[in-house]
């Protein structure tokens, strides 16, 4: 089978070639975002890997459709850029990366906390300018603090396994409560009262059109004085301008991202040398009380080998004849 890699990172192309060493696909790597405008770089291939931020709309879908492409190959969990219904319509089989690494993204997300609560991204800076103050550095402890999971999957899952460790109260949130977390002696509440008791909220459910916006000027509105909120999941669970609003009332006491609803045209890439011109970006990046990385919660050893070698045995499945593991039904 021939493979067109979209989005290639070094890193991509090191991990897919060594999963792919015996399994007879040929992968050909572009730099490029999978678009409707790049989708004609796939002609003369089978199938498509594509990443997070990749557009697989209609036409994009369309295009590939008619170069002869029959496998979408997701190389993450997410396939919410993927129009599953034109994928349907046009025969193209889709499958993704069920799960790489929880502990990679759940362990970030504790990183994630911890740095904003201590605001060890302000104390790093200052230190290195050989300001040793500790004015507005002052944090809190996360012993015996209540603790509210939105989505308790398997990332979800064990980070609420982390946290019991730090003797915290777990309050979850999931349309399918998950038994793992009851006897982790969490509690399932309502959403609202998860925003209104917890101290920390981290986000951990897909993106759908259900969950767009979940933190929204309403619930940040409940939130506990002080409160931090965590997304590692997807961009578009947070009303970003309504964060903002609330971080300049002191309604929201601290925001960690690993992701940001317009992130597709910053993250990945090295753009010191151009100017920002996402204002909605640019306002966040100004508050002490805002923690930001690029999308690597997933980005340890561990999770990029596991990514490879089930999106190869994907391919492996379909070339076969099989489903693969990671098939995607359509909506």
């Amino acid at each position: 089978m021939r493979i067109a890699v979209f989005s290639t990172k070094p890193y991509d192309e090191k991990g897919l070639s060594e999963a792919a060493s015996d399994s007879g696909h040929d992968l050909t790597y572009f730099e490029a975002r999978l678009t409707a405008a790049t989708a004609t770089l796939a002609a003369d291939h089978d199938a498509v890997c594509a990443f997070v931020n990749d557009e697989l709309d209609r036409a994009c879908l369309s295009t590939l459709r008619d170069l002869g492409v029959q496998l979408v190959l997701m190389r993450c969990a997410g396939y919410n850029r993927v129009d599953l219904a034109a994928a349907d319509e046009f025969g193209l089989t889709v499958a993704r990366v069920p799960a790489y690494s929880p502990y990679a993204v759940a362990e970030h997300t504790i990183a994630l906390m911890l740095g904003l609560n201590r605001r060890l991204h302000r104390a790093h800076s200052r230190v290195r300018n050989q300001d040793f103050s500790l004015d507005g550095l002052q944090g809190f402890d996360m012993h015996g603090k209540t603790i509210g999971i939105v989505g308790t999957g398997t990332i979800g899952t064990v980070f609420a396994r982390l946290m019991r460790g730090f003797h915290c109260e777990v309050l979850a949130y999931d349309p399918y409560p998950n038994d793992e977390v009851v006897r982790l002696r969490g509690t399932y509440v309502e959403l609202d009262e998860l925003f209104e008791r917890s101290k920390v909220i981290s986000l951990h459910c897909p993106l759908t059109p259900d969950t767009h916006h979940l933190v929204d000027e309403r619930r940040l509105k409940l939130l506990p004085e002080g409160a931090l909120v965590v997304n590692t999941s997807r961009g578009g669970l947070i009303d970003t301008k309504a964060a903002i609003e609330a971080l300049k009332s002191g309604e929201l006491g601290g925001l960690a991202l690993d992701v940001y609803e317009e992130e597709a045209e910053l993250f990945f890439e090295d753009r010191s040398e151009q100017i920002l011109t996402d204002d909605v970006f640019a306002r966040l990046l100004s508050f002490p009380n805002v923690l930001i990385t690029s999308h690597q919660a997933f980005f340890t050893n561990e999770a990029l080998a596991n990514i490879a070698q089930t999106t190869i045995a994907n391919a492996d499945a379909v070339a076969a004849g099989e489903p693969p593991e990671g098939l995607v039904e359509p909506a």
